[in-house]
């Protein structure tokens, strides 16, 4: 009778807790952290964006990546609020980046200060020139920035997923978005 109970016991606590992971905090969790941690879906979309960059050379390419997962390791959030309405729900984090869009602006305003600095030998401009002060610029960034995020959630099967970010959502994880 004990094993029986005993077992009745394990599978509730079983259950209960594929239904508490199964929430919408704890998928906005789950995706934190694959950024935190470097998930290899992260690093193959981060891989795939940068292969389509134009204005970076082989070595650019490779910095800009490692620019971009310290990015996302250092990466802080907390979750403010959770607000369900059916099979819909929206997460309210806050989370806490390197503040790239700054040293993006700092960078722009110095280049069309000084443009022959990223001018070749002909005295065109030149994009691989600009971009690679831009990556050293980015590597020395220590500025942090907050931004709350509200990440909308479907029930689909009895589990949730997070929907697909839009642009805004996306680039306040990346630091640079527009303030």
């Amino acid at each position: 009778m004990k094993k029986i109970i005993f077992m009745f016991i394990c599978l509730f606590l079983l259950s209960g807790c594929n239904s508490i992971d199964n929430t919408p905090t704890k998928q906005v969790e789950s995706f934190f952290n694959k950024y935190q941690t470097l998930h290899s879906d992260v690093l193959n979309d981060l891989d795939r964006v940068i292969s389509e960059e134009i204005v970076f050379d082989n070595t650019a390419r490779e910095e800009y990546r490692e620019v971009i997962k310290d990015q996302y390791k250092n990466l802080t959030y907390k979750i403010k609020d959770e607000f369900i309405d059916g099979d819909e729900a929206t997460v309210t984090a806050e989370i806490t980046v390197t503040d790239y869009r700054k040293v993006l602006t700092e960078t722009e305003t110095y280049k069309n200060e000084h443009i022959s600095e990223f001018q070749d030998a002909s005295g065109n401009y030149d994009s691989i020139k600009y971009s690679n002060y831009v990556i050293k610029e980015l590597k020395k960034a220590k500025d942090k920035v907050s931004y709350t995020l509200e990440l909308k959630l479907t029930k689909t099967d009895e589990k949730w997923h997070l929907n697909n970010l839009d642009e805004a959502t996306e680039d306040k994880i990346l630091g640079i978005y527009q303030y």
